[in-house]
């Protein structure tokens, strides 16, 4: 057991030995050979014990310390007992590390431990059913030269993958559909997890191919019924109560007619696929254009339109769902702001990217309701969002057609003082007039 302060104890040792040389020294009339024979004794000694730790150390530090006093038993003591703490947190230490390997091969979930650059440092079995990594030959590869789907290296090349997932096919079963999401942990590390979503994938295939086809259907028997209510409503517009019948009967099948061109385009748009013909879009032209329309639809109401531009600014995209997109934050913005209130549509570009803002001094919005804005057919206030003529599907359009450009949209709003818009497109898809390729914006 390793004591307290050993050195008041070795100095007296020490001092009891030299003042009895001394005295012998004294006695025999040789004092300079007594104290220089307790000198070269003390030397011999001190020199056995560091012959004994050294030992000790190179033999093997699993042995118990040999037997020694004063200074040594204190040192050998306090090595010992440093060594065995140091034994059991790595023991602890271990078992830890084997209880998360136990609890990470459990899971049914695919999981892969990935360095700064991507590569693979250890999988759990799930990641080898579902990924088809194999032991030892995919260690320390980069998972992208495992697992090429164009997809999958795009979402690894990007300069925030872990801001959201990716649903792709299994490498080893194109009919399995994982959702893919990379989680950073530590210092440069990342870990790749891997859900199997096949029955999801299915269902939402089945739900997608449902309303498309079902909207398709509808689109032609609306058509008719419109274009009847509008003859008759012209023909008998002299018959007070037949011609009010048939104006709300027109304005209803317009208004679903509205609602199956609205599920039309986000089927569509919920494919997931790029543009397939993308273009250098014109923004301050298609935004004066929209500006146009929203005062069209203003009317009476004379709302204060204010379009800012930033001159020669390009984006690379699909024209006509952009302009949807964009419509539909501008059209709203026009319906819940009352008479006379102000309208700001803004591009620019700064050093995040390219953004537009679309923000108004209406009624706002309830921080509650913010995060479910773009889930189909939420509505807010349903008595005020159906006396506006809309679907409940502008937002979740905006939302998609963003996904489909790598954009993201943020929302501030406070009920009473208006709200703000913001759509944030990266800058791989701006261009300046004038320019052939793509350039990072002046901040």
């Amino acid at each position: 057991m390793m004591q307290g302060n050993p050195w008041p104890r070795v100095l007296s040792r020490l001092s009891a030995l030299f003042l009895l040389a001394a005295l012998v020294g004294w006695w025999a009339e040789a004092l300079s050979e007594a104290l220089l024979l307790a000198a070269l004794t003390m030397l011999a000694w001190e020199g056995y014990n560091l012959y004994r730790f050294e030992a000790w150390l190179r033999k093997g530090r699993q042995l118990a310390p040999p037997a020694a006093h004063g200074l040594w038993r204190h040192l050998f003591d306090a090595l010992y007992q440093r060594q065995q703490r140091q034994r059991q947190r790595r023991r602890n230490l271990q078992r830890l590390m084997a209880r998360y390997r136990d609890s990470a091969r459990a899971m049914p979930d695919a999981l892969v431990v990935l360095s700064g650059d991507y590569r693979i440092d250890w999988w759990n079995p799930a990641a080898a059913r579902l990924l088809g990594l194999r032991w030892p030959g995919d260690s320390h590869q980069r998972i992208a030269n495992i697992y090429r789907h164009p997809d999958f290296v795009a979402f690894l090349s990007s300069r925030s993958p872990v801001t959201r997932e990716v649903s792709l096919p299994s490498p080893l079963d194109s009919q399995v559909w994982l959702e893919i999401r990379l989680v950073p942990y530590g210092t440069d590390r990342y870990l790749l997890l891997a859900r199997d979503v096949t029955h999801l994938h299915r269902l939402e295939t089945m739900r997608r191919d449902f309303v498309g086809n079902v909207s398709h259907e509808l689109r032609t028997p609306l058509t008719v019924i419109y274009g009847v209510a509008e003859t008759l409503n012209e023909e008998m517009a002299d018959d007070p109560e037949v011609g009010d019948m048939l104006r709300l009967l027109q304005e209803q099948s317009e208004r679903m007619r509205r609602l199956v061109d609205d599920l039309l385009l986000l089927s569509r748009l919920e494919t997931g696929a790029t543009p397939s013909h993308p273009e250098w879009v014109d923004m301050p032209r298609l935004l004066e254009e929209l500006v146009e329309d929203g005062k069209a639809l203003s009317g009476s109401r004379h709302h204060r339109f204010e379009l800012t531009c930033e001159p020669g600014l390009l984006l690379e995209g699909c024209e006509s769902e952009l302009r949807s997109a964009f419509s539909n934050l501008i059209f709203n913005a026009v319906k819940y702001t009352p008479g006379d209130g102000y309208i700001g549509v803004r591009w620019y570009a700064d050093k995040a990217g390219a953004h537009l803002s679309v923000t108004d001094n209406g009624i706002g919005i309830p921080a509650a309701h913010i995060p479910r804005l773009t889930e189909r057919f939420y509505r807010v206030d349903s008595a005020r969002s159906k006396a506006s003529g809309g679907t409940g599907l502008g937002l979740a359009i905006v939302k998609h057609v963003l996904n489909r450009h790598r954009a993201q949209l943020t929302v501030r709003s406070q009920p009473g003082q208006g709200s703000t818009f913001i759509c944030t497109f990266p800058t791989a898809l701006l261009r300046r007039a004038g320019t052939r390729t793509a350039r990072p914006p002046a901040s």
